[in-house]
């Protein structure tokens, strides 16, 4: 595993990175002292950490209160800075992705559907045989709905806006304070993190895949007790530079 210093831009997932993953969304349990975990972790950083998930801003906020910390949510679509400053890229026209999602989560018990500000989730960890009938029909919604790609995750469908991904988000990051200027590194488990990946690489910094599957990733974890035993570690060892 590689080693965060205090010249580290820190990026961490949030599903099956920090917290293993449920079989809903909204029933994930963050272990016990992650949120101080990062809380230190932030400190330590000067700052520079910041959560990139596909998850809506009001989903990590909640998880991870009463920590606010920096996040890239939605895959990038939306952002807060340390300093509580928001931005977030036009919201797309979901009408149809979203009218299509509901129609099958309606016909198909086990489906569930998030629908967030700037994409559509349609999850099917509950109905794993439904995964060809879900594809195809938000595929074809997607091709009705200029602007928009579909992602395929963990059990999950994306439709989100073409272009912006979990690359573009940490690419953007590294250009703001306090970010700019450091080594990155990224954790993530799914393939929604694959770009995300091979952006910090690209920048000469490192990344985590935790769990298995094929990735761009150069380190690996066995699962996200590991890698919160690692950022444990890791705050210990930059305390005790700092001390």
């Amino acid at each position: 595993m590689p080693r965060i210093t205090a010249q580290t831009a820190l990026f961490l997932d949030f599903d099956g990175t920090l917290v293993d993953i449920a079989a809903q969304p909204d029933l994930v349990q963050v272990a016990p002292g992650v949120t101080d975990l990062l809380a230190g972790l932030h400190e330590a950083l000067g700052g520079a950490l910041a959560i990139v998930s596909g998850r809506k801003l009001s989903d990590l906020d909640h998880f991870l209160a009463p920590k606010l910390l920096p996040v890239s949510a939605e895959h990038g679509a939306q952002f807060r800075l340390g300093d509580g400053s928001l931005s977030q890229a036009a919201s797309p026209n979901l009408h149809e992705v979203s009218r299509v999602a509901l129609a099958l989560a309606a016909q198909h018990a086990g489906l569930k559907v998030e629908i967030k500000t700037t994409a559509v989730s349609l999850h099917y960890r509950q109905a794993p045989q439904l995964e060809l009938l879900c594809l195809e029909a938000m595929a074809e919604a997607v091709k009705r709905s200029p602007g928009l790609e579909l992602m395929q995750g963990k059990c999950v469908f994306d439709i989100k806006a073409s272009g912006v991904s979990k690359g573009s988000a940490i690419a953007a990051l590294m250009g703001q304070s306090p970010f700019a200027g450091r080594l990155p590194l990224f954790a993530g488990d799914d393939t929604t993190d694959e770009a995300g990946f091979a952006s910090v690489q690209g920048l000469g910094g490192e990344a985590i895949k935790v769990g298995e599957g094929h990735s761009l990733a150069e380190h690996r974890c066995a699962s996200p007790s590991e890698l919160r035993q690692w950022l444990k570690a890791s705050l210990q060892d930059l305390q005790g530079v700092r001390a």
